[in-house]
């Protein structure tokens, strides 16, 4: 698979009124895995190389498909598959507006907190995980692609956060957003 051809190939799928092609719609041929991984830090490699160009990569972000336990980059005629060290986005900003939580991913996708992007508690892969395994939070950023919070806005969002400690001696972290109120962190 030829990656430049896969590009000249996403050319003019994207209506301008649309912010993402409706990969959900496509369902082309598998023509083999690209040699493409995305790191466990959210940085993309082609070829063992990393992919500099923010371009390129918030382009191909735009295009990444997950089926089963696969993710594949797909276009109205091609579907390649793709490495994922353990999901696609890692949430590298956040910001209150509105009493809405937004959070950002390296790839510049925009979420607001709630029923279309819920968070949910996961334990971290084993390059991430504590002696205790303590689960992560994990946020749906859009279809079934997940997003992980970076550490350094796991830790601005735990001093925002309401803390709670129940009769177990379970605290727990929480914050709002939409009116509803998400875990985003226990321990005992």
């Amino acid at each position: 698979m030829d990656l430049s051809r896969f590009q000249q190939q996403l050319s003019g799928t994207q209506d301008a009124s649309q912010s993402l092609p409706p990969v959900e719609k496509w369902d082309p041929d598998f023509c083999g895995d690209l040699n493409m991984v995305i790191a466990l830090d959210g940085r993309w490699f082609y070829e063992n190389s990393p992919i500099g160009r923010q371009s390129l990569v918030r382009l191909f972000s735009t295009v990444l498909k997950k089926e089963d336990e696969n993710y594949y980059l797909v276009t109205p005629v091609e579907k390649v598959g793709i490495q994922v060290e353990d999901v696609p986005f890692v949430i590298t900003n956040w910001r209150r507006e509105d009493g809405n939580l937004i959070l950002t991913t390296q790839t510049g996708d925009d979420c607001v907190i709630g029923h279309d992007h819920p968070i949910e508690l996961r334990s971290p892969p084993a390059p991430l995980a504590d002696p205790d395994a303590t689960p992560i939070p994990y946020v749906n950023v859009r279809r079934n692609l997940w997003g992980r919070l970076h550490q350094n806005v796991y830790y601005q969002l735990l001093e925002h956060a309401e803390s709670s400690t129940d009769e177990a001696g379970v605290s727990t972290w929480t914050v709002t957003s939409q009116g509803e109120s998400y875990c985003i962190g226990q321990v005992k």
